[in-house]
């Protein structure tokens, strides 16, 4: 009963000296804490942070059992930690800061790659049009089952990556889509970007995704609108080489086999409507978990 009266005793002594500041402190590192596992814990960076926490308990026995060369060992170790994790983890952080940069926190409202007045009807309707002239374009593409990667840029900016390409500039057609994707140009092998619903640049070189759990039978194209997805929140409409079937790319997730009409529906909610949060979402849902039962089976 002493220890239970004393632990007690020391609960309401440290209770009385909280404050709200030391509650928000504690929510911030918990937070913090949280977000860094669930980023770990989908990728292989887990992997990393088990054989650090066994090092750790290697550690600890050293330590009790007093075994000087270890632990003099494992200490000059731990002494250059912070530089180690900051290079063995560095796509992770970068992902986590590139996610901060683009929060839907970070902005007061989101702004579509065409930046639509929503009370604007007259800009509205030309930009439909818009969008229209490229799903145009891609249905071509796809009857003809020649390759295509088209990426509409938004509030993140692709410059580095257009700047591998050639820069045009110029306002979309599908006569001008579908020169640049014939399968004898000499930009047709990169991606498209698309910014402001101008056609920016061509023939730009995309990073390939690192994701392990992509469908092996997915190629080239689809990891490189994957990888920049990824990287940024892009929209990015591929038509395939193979197949000719269309598909769009969207934070990470694959969206594929798209008609027409699902295409054109899907673009006017993410590049068009003001309110794209909720858009975002749009069909991986129910796609994400079509891919976890196939997975499954």
């Amino acid at each position: 009963m002493g220890a239970i009266n004393q632990i007690l005793e020391n609960f309401f002594a440290v209770m009385r000296t909280f404050r709200i500041k030391d509650a928000i402190d504690i929510l911030a590192i918990s937070l913090i804490v949280y977000y860094l596992i669930k980023l770990v814990k989908e990728t292989r960076a887990i992997q990393l942070v088990k054989g650090i926490l066994i090092l750790l308990v290697l550690y600890g026995l050293a330590y009790i059992f007093s075994l000087t060369m270890l632990t003099a060992m494992l200490n000059r170790f731990f002494e250059f930690a912070v530089i180690m994790v900051f290079i063995v983890f560095q796509p992770e952080i970068r992902k986590v800061l590139e996610q901060l940069g683009r929060s839907k926190y970070t902005y007061r409202k989101l702004k579509s790659v065409f930046s639509v007045d929503p009370s604007n009807e007259e800009e509205i309707l030309k930009q439909k049009k818009n969008i229209s002239i490229f799903v145009d374009a891609v249905m071509q593409l796809h009857s003809k089952k020649t390759g295509a990667l088209i990426v509409f840029e938004r509030r993140t900016r692709l410059g580095d990556i257009a700047y591998t390409g050639t820069i045009i500039n110029a306002s979309p057609s599908i006569m001008m889509i579908g020169n640049i994707f014939f399968n004898k140009a000499p930009l047709h092998d990169g991606a498209m970007i698309v910014r402001d619903g101008l056609i920016y640049a061509a023939g730009c070189i995309l990073p390939l995704t690192h994701n392990e759990g992509v469908d092996d039978n997915l190629g080239t194209r689809h990891r490189a609108a994957l990888g920049v997805s990824e990287v940024s929140d892009a929209v990015v409409v591929v038509v395939s080489e193979e197949t000719g079937s269309v598909s769009i790319a969207l934070n990470g997730e694959l969206q594929r086999d798209l008609t027409r009409e699902a295409l054109t529906n899907e673009l006017n909610k993410l590049l068009i409507t003001e309110n794209s949060e909720s858009s975002e979402k749009f069909s991986f849902l129910s796609y994400s978990r079509k891919e976890k039962k196939k997975n499954e089976q």
